[in-house]
């Protein structure tokens, strides 16, 4: 888990100049990876300029003037803004650094928000039409099976379970193969809040969680047409089946899932583990998606 992995958003803002052309701002943040870390010790970049600069060479600069002031460079940078897909990967590929389209940058997202609220409305030039239109929307796909080489047998089994929130204070000490997880204060999330996950069961655990941690692990939802099933959301528009829900009992059991995640401010996990492995994970990664 020790790497270093940077959010990044190069996009319009509700700010128009006195042509009437939006202004553009790059946005730049660290991915925190561990619970104990404070949100206000991650490092972030912004820089704003003209509509005429937009191209993947003054993005290019821009990545490379953070590089430049952070404590550590990017192993990896991850961006959830389709639109923007091929001038950001040209900029990071020049930058030299790998690049991903990811639905997993939740601190950005919050920055983001953070901004649209505090810092925009008190630029000259901000319409509060413009910042209702930037409303970030991940359109829906269509789910696929896990491939075969991963996919559960008749010897595996899920279940959905809650874990208080003080509990994730000492997940950097669990025994996991693969994982990933944030500060969940972060999300407003308070110790004693509960948080839903669900949990798969599975002699190929530590093969599944291997080709898992090799996605861009977004979050967890429930889809209940055609069929009801517990969806995961990968990379930039990736979906994947985890569990079906066959029967009344196990389709209000995702029910139960989704209204304990809206009370958990989105927050829930996934885990993967051996029926024999006794307390260790093959995977565990703490989620959030907020609706």
């Amino acid at each position: 888990m020790g790497k270093t992995i940077w959010e990044l958003d190069f996009y319009s803002r509700p700010i128009f100049d006195e042509n009437r052309k939006k202004r553009w701002e790059v946005l730049i943040c660290e991915s925190p990876s561990d619970v104990r870390r404070s949100p206000d010790t991650l490092f972030r970049f912004s820089r704003f300029t003209d509509h005429g600069s937009v191209n993947s060479a003054w993005l290019k600069e821009a990545i490379e003037e953070a590089i430049a002031q952070a404590p550590a460079s990017p192993q990896k940078i991850r961006f959830f803004r389709r639109q923007m897909n091929n001038m950001i990967i040209k900029a990071c590929e020049d930058a030299g650094i790998p690049v991903a389209a990811s639905r997993r940058t939740y601190a950005i997202e919050q920055w983001l928000t953070e901004r649209m609220r505090e810092v925009y409305p008190q630029e000259p030039g901000y319409d509060a039409d413009a910042a209702q239109a930037a409303i970030v929307q991940y359109p829906a796909m269509n789910a696929i099976a896990l491939p075969d080489a991963v996919r559960g047998d008749k010897a595996d089994r899920w279940a959905i379970v809650t874990l208080p929130a003080a509990d994730f204070q000492e997940m950097p000490d669990w025994d996991i193969s693969f994982g990933e997880a944030f500060p969940l204060e972060m999300m407003g999330v308070t110790p004693d809040l509960p948080i839903p996950g669900l949990i798969i069961f599975s002699p190929r655990a530590i093969p599944l969680a291997a080709w898992l941690s090799g996605l861009e692990l977004g979050y967890l939802h429930l889809e209940t047409q055609p069929l009801a099933r517990i969806w995961l959301e990968t990379g930039a528009s990736d979906s994947w089946i985890l569990a079906d829900l066959k029967t009344p009992e196990t389709l209000k059991e995702g029910q139960d899932f989704e209204a304990a995640k809206a009370r958990a401010k989105g927050v829930h996990f996934l885990a993967i583990q051996d029926p024999k492995a006794g307390e260790t994970f093959a995977g565990f990664w703490l989620f959030s998606k907020r609706d």
